[in-house]
């Protein structure tokens, strides 16, 4: 395909026409933020269970490592369902619209997690329990790649050409704010409730939560999606829903292209937030309690470095942002078994350094390379290059990073990492080839 067919793709939109609608990009901003805290403190406090709960009520007929093995196999589920719920909700969004999509996918998301919190053990159910924590996990994923709305590509479309690594980074800062919320929950429990109230009832409450802040959410951004002013932008934009065969066939390298130029973002989401926790759990370097609370400071880092990134993509582009941070992740993954394995100083390191690393590359992360997309493509374009990306990067992280670091050391950690930057500068190298814009 040829350059110049790149670069009329990347090209920003023109002026809008007489009465045509405008919304301020802060607006889409603010909706964007409220979707994505609300998944993320969904997304954590699953993550989190799974280290410090699961084993112990799903999994008690094997050892502490198996069982949180077998809990990060359930958790990879979500997002093996994640392009299906995509594909499926885009469907039902060309039949019902868009209104009636958003709200049976947070329904769906609600009643999963709701069952999970709801969900007796391994002593009263057996392995009846087992595969329904499976099934609502999945169905916690089909929901999260249905309840995609759109919003951070209008938001990428509409903001102002010299502010959109601004802009781009705010949707992402619902990661960070989503984790301080999971874990001060969680570790206010822990704090408060002895070890056998916590795993009896306590480890509940946050699920019960997770489903309230999801009918908060769903209210906020049934607001924002279905007035006649984001209807009609929506429109103008030609952000519509196209059926998963048809972007495949015709974008399947931009798919492609997008998810492993951020990879190597997604590769340390999980290995500063779920693997630490593991790790320290089966080893009993220092105390859960100390590293839920490293960690939710790390996440304000993880804010600060998410703004930063923004400020920084607006001065030397977006994908050269993305590039330099897979550069910097790199190397800090060469001092991975060197801080995790030097006691509580070096592991709190490892999770402030990475927190802020994981600001700043993942702040970018989003739509640096989905601007290859045709206009109409970009709605489902962006969603199925998410889901794809967390597919590929994070899904069998904490799966694999501690499986293989109890095998053959914390080695392990360096190379999943390095593998996840070498994905990214390769794409991002293909993709400055193709010369397409920032």
């Amino acid at each position: 395909m040829s350059t110049a067919t790149h670069q009329h793709r990347a090209s920003p939109a023109a002026p809008p026409a007489p009465g045509a609608a405008h919304v301020a990009p802060a607006e889409i901003a603010t909706g964007v933020v409220i979707g994505r805290a609300s998944e993320y403190f969904d997304f954590f406090v699953y993550g989190i269970a799974s280290v410090l709960v699961f084993p112990t009520v799903y999994f008690p007929f094997t050892g502490r490592l198996e069982g949180i093995l077998y809990a990060f196999a359930i958790f990879a589920l979500a997002f093996i369902g994640r392009p299906f719920g995509t594909a499926l909700f885009m469907r039902i969004q060309r039949r019902w619209g868009r209104s009636i999509k958003l709200t049976a996918s947070l329904f769906l998301l609600g009643t999963a997690t709701v069952g999970i919190a709801f969900l007796p053990g391994y002593a009263t159910l057996g392995q009846t329990s087992i595969i329904l924590l499976a099934v609502f996990r999945t169905l916690q994923g089909v929901a999260f790649g249905g309840s995609w709305d759109g919003l951070p590509s209008l938001l990428a479309l509409n903001a102002p050409p010299q502010r959109r690594g601004w802009y781009a980074m705010m949707g992402q800062l619902g990661a960070p704010t989503g984790f301080i919320v999971a874990g001060s929950l969680f570790l206010f429990l822990i704090a408060s409730l002895d070890i056998h109230e916590f795993l009896e009832w306590g480890w509940r409450y946050p699920f019960y939560v997770a489903f309230a802040i999801n009918v908060v959410a769903l209210f906020a951004r049934l607001r924002l999606v279905v007035t006649n002013e984001y209807t009609q932008l929506l429109d103008e934009d030609e952000l519509e829903p196209i059926s998963t065969t048809e972007i495949v066939t015709k974008q399947g390298y931009n798919l492609l292209l997008g998810a492993f130029a951020a990879l190597a973002s997604y590769a340390l989401f999980h290995l500063v937030t779920v693997f630490p926790l593991s790790w320290v759990a089966l080893h009993g370097t220092q105390s859960i309690t100390d590293v839920l609370a490293i960690q939710i400071v790390g996440a304000v880092i993880g804010i600060v470095g998410t703004i930063a990134s923004g400020w920084i993509a607006d001065r030397i582009g977006r994908r050269t942002t993305l590039g330099l941070m897979a550069i910097l992740i790199g190397i800090f993954s060469l001092f991975a078994p060197l801080l995790m394995g030097g006691g509580p100083a070096g592991q709190d390191l490892f999770i402030l350094i990475g927190f802020g690393l994981l600001g700043l590359s993942y702040g970018q992360a989003a739509g640096a390379v989905t601007s290859n997309f045709e206009r109409r493509y970009r709605y489902t374009g962006a969603a199925l290059t998410t889901d794809m990306a967390w597919l590929f990067g994070a899904a069998f992280a904490p799966l694999v990073a501690l499986g293989l670091s109890v095998e053959f050391g914390l080695i392990a950690v360096s190379g999943y990492l390095l593998s996840g930057v070498a994905c990214t500068l390769v794409a991002l190298r293909i993709n400055r080839a193709l010369g397409t814009h920032d």
